[in-house]
């Protein structure tokens, strides 16, 4: 059973055969995974503009910072009728939200000075 020598068996060779098609297998997956999608420049933008990816990336971010914020108030609401009762759960969830705001100004502030950046360079 020294592997230097070549006396593994053919178990120890089946053994890395198996082994082997699994990494090809979990490779071609993942390839097919991160590939584009047929139709999928269409739906990110009319011509493959990265604008409209962008602005699509944009709206989706600020419709879940919405959710989250939509669901913490729904959870305060809630526990301030009776409905829920755990104080931690309703606390969470106002964090998140808090977070998720907060996340959102920073972007926006590093957008606003990238416009103004942008504007001041002379052409």
């Amino acid at each position: 059973m020294n592997p230097i020598n070549g006396s593994t068996g053919a178990a120890g060779i089946q053994q890395i055969i198996a082994l082997r098609q699994q990494i090809i297998d979990r490779s071609q997956l993942l390839q097919q995974i991160h590939a584009p999608q047929p139709g999928a420049a269409e739906a990110a933008g009319a011509s493959g503009d990265p604008a409209g990816g962008f602005a699509t990336a944009l709206k989706s971010a600020l419709d879940g910072v919405s959710a989250t914020q939509n669901k913490a108030e729904a959870l305060t609401d809630a526990y301030q009728r009776g409905e829920v009762t755990d104080v931690a759960k309703v606390m969470l969830a106002r964090q998140e939200a808090g977070v998720a705001f907060e996340a959102t100004l920073q972007v926006r502030n590093r957008l606003l000075n990238a416009y103004q950046d942008i504007m001041r360079m002379g052409v």
